[in-house]
């Protein structure tokens, strides 16, 4: 079990600085704007060899008919409904606020431990007006500044000192699956309804979700980690610095993905940017299964399916080995099929095959079909194996390497992904002389 801490407070008390600070990274977005942290971000920290999970949330704000601000409360609720231990943040500046007495009143009736934080004590002078704060009855006030860190080590010497558990990361080694795709296409709809609570902000509006959320999915015999990612726009369309960073953050859980669920509207089809967010996927070597969201909105014929399928591959292709998936996330349809397909290509991802194996079933295909003659003289691969590499890599051994053609290359591929089940796999293929070094 891990220790939680939520970090709450209103808007714009230095949450999310404070959150970079503990899990030494700029995962959370941060800008003087107020609002920026909508969903609640998790973190992982250690402590002098204590370590716990950190969730920073949302500003809390109350009698606002915003829309926003209605779906942050609802997430600052989840997020001390969660959580152990709440590092409830104020600011040393402003004083006590309406709200600050809102968040204080919610910490009181949460009966959870707690700690009070003055953020922005920065000198001696704010370090004396930090006092006001005891007025709120919560005890001791900690004096911090979550720009340079002053004050931190002796509040996470305090805040491990309360934990009641040791922590044990249950998530190390989980297959990890992005859910990628352009704004408003149904990711967090997606998400939402996997696990059944309002895990992610949903609105109409596109652009709800800024920063890339991980969440374990551990029921009906699945047990992996799905990564919620900002909407990718094209660049021409990124004005605001805030959506350029949620970009930045949506290519990094790309990158740190095993699997990529590339979701698109079925209303819209296969557009210019769902295209660059497909190869972004392949560049970076990961599995991609397709989603096509909103299919209940589609009027059927006969071969609907085929014809869009089609349509898919033709804007895909070379690479166009990739599960296509029909689904309603509104009509809960196929929503397990897309877990299922996933898996199976994280597993054609990260499994070996034996030496032995792939020459008893390559070596007679190759034979029977085998690379073009050059110049009057024969290619012969008399030798296979898969690299140690972390995505699949093959190494043919053969007399003329640098005469194999890319259509011999695809053909090989095609095999190999028909012979060992790796749809959705990105494959490397590489041809060296008989006499090489496997390694």
């Amino acid at each position: 079990m891990s220790n939680i801490v939520a970090i709450i407070g209103r808007p714009n008390v230095g949450k999310s600085t404070f959150f970079n600070r503990l899990i030494q990274s700029r995962e959370a977005i941060v800008d003087e704007v107020s609002g920026v942290t909508r969903d609640r971000h998790y973190g992982h920290v250690d402590w002098c060899g204590k370590e716990f999970s950190v969730i920073d949330t949302g500003g809390y704000i109350h009698g606002s008919g915003d829309v926003f601000e209605g779906e942050i409360r609802k997430q600052v609720m989840i997020a001390i409904e969660e959580a152990d231990i709440l590092v409830f943040m104020v600011d040393v500046i402003t004083g006590i606020t309406d709200l600050d007495l809102s968040v204080a009143d919610l910490v009181r009736k949460s009966g959870k431990k707690s700690i009070l934080v003055a953020n922005k004590v920065d000198n001696s002078a704010r370090i004396n007006d930090s006092n006001e704060f005891y007025r709120l009855g919560l005890g001791e006030v900690f004096c911090i500044s979550s720009i340079n860190g002053s004050g931190t080590g002796e509040l996470l010497d305090k805040l491990t000192g309360m934990f009641d558990k040791e922590h044990v990361d249950e998530t190390k080694g989980l297959p990890k699956f992005a859910i990628v795709g352009q704004p408003n296409v149904g990711k967090s709809s997606f998400l939402n309804t996997l696990i059944g609570e309002e895990r992610s902000i949903v609105t109409a509006i596109a652009g709800t979700t800024r920063d890339s959320i991980n969440t374990r999915y551990n029921a009906f015999g699945f047990d992996f980690l799905l990564i919620d990612t900002a909407g990718l726009r094209r660049k021409t369309k990124v004005k605001e610095d805030i959506e350029f960073y949620s970009v930045m953050r949506a290519i990094k859980s790309i990158e740190e993905a095993d699997v990529c669920i590339l979701m698109i509207d079925a209303t819209q089809g296969m557009t210019s940017q769902d295209i660059n967010i497909f190869h972004l996927a392949d560049k970076n070597k990961k599995g991609i299964v397709i989603l096509v969201n909103k299919w209940d909105l589609i009027e059927k014929e006969t071969n609907s399916t085929k014809v869009y399928t089609d349509l898919i591959k033709a804007k895909i292709s070379p690479f166009i080995d990739i599960p296509i998936i029909y689904v309603s996330v509104h009509d809960k349809q196929r929503i397990h099929k897309a877990l299922e397909t996933a898996l199976k290509v994280y597993k054609g991802r990260t499994e070996k095959i034996p030496t032995s194996k792939l020459n008893k079933i390559m070596l007679p295909i190759i034979e029977h079909t085998p690379p073009p003659a050059v110049k009057g003289k024969n290619i012969k691969i008399k030798y296979i194996t898969m690299l140690p590499s972390k995505t699949p890599s093959f190494a043919f051994f053969c007399n003329m390497p640098q005469y194999i053609k890319e259509g011999y290359r695809r053909f090989l591929e095609n095999q190999l992904r028909d012979k060992f089940d790796l749809s959705g796999v990105p494959i490397s293929i590489y041809f060296r002389g008989k006499d090489e070094d496997e390694d």
